[in-house]
């Protein structure tokens, strides 16, 4: 099911801290605690991808690159109410086509996600592991 009643998606930089925050925190994501460092981090991305419905911010994907050969996808989230709808797929597609041609594009996928990416062309990066030093704790 593809959710096309003004839904617009497109690499946009034009976000508050309120509606950011909503968005987290609707996921229950730890960054929503720290929303100066979160809004600054997004807006600070090579990338800021956004959909909205009907001007409602339900979805953001951002991406981190050196602009030639390497981009790391670090967040892609979507409102719970309208997960499920293409709205993720037409975020991570529009910055897949931003990076086309890149050498490597990459990201951490966890949970049921790891399907949806493979989806997208995504495939386990040989025997590597992900590691980090992390300060949330909703993985």
């Amino acid at each position: 099911m593809s959710v096309n009643i003004n839904l617009v998606v497109e690499v946009s930089k034009q976000v508050n801290e309120q509606e950011v925050v909503a968005l987290y925190k609707a996921n229950a994501w730890s960054s929503a605690e720290v929303p100066e460092k979160l809004l600054a981090a997004l807006l600070n991305s090579d990338t800021l991808v956004t959909a909205r419905v009907d001007g409602k911010l339900v979805g953001l994907g951002n991406a981190i690159s050196d602009g030639h050969l390497v981009v790391y996808y670090p967040h892609l989230l979507i409102h719970p109410d309208f997960q499920r709808q293409g709205i993720g797929r037409q975020v991570m597609e529009l910055m897949q086509a931003h990076y086309h041609g890149f050498h490597q594009q990459m990201l951490t996928a966890d949970g049921d996600s790891t399907a949806f990416y493979q989806s997208l062309g995504f495939e386990r990066a040989g025997q590597t592991v992900p590691m980090w030093v992390y300060s949330g704790d909703e993985h």
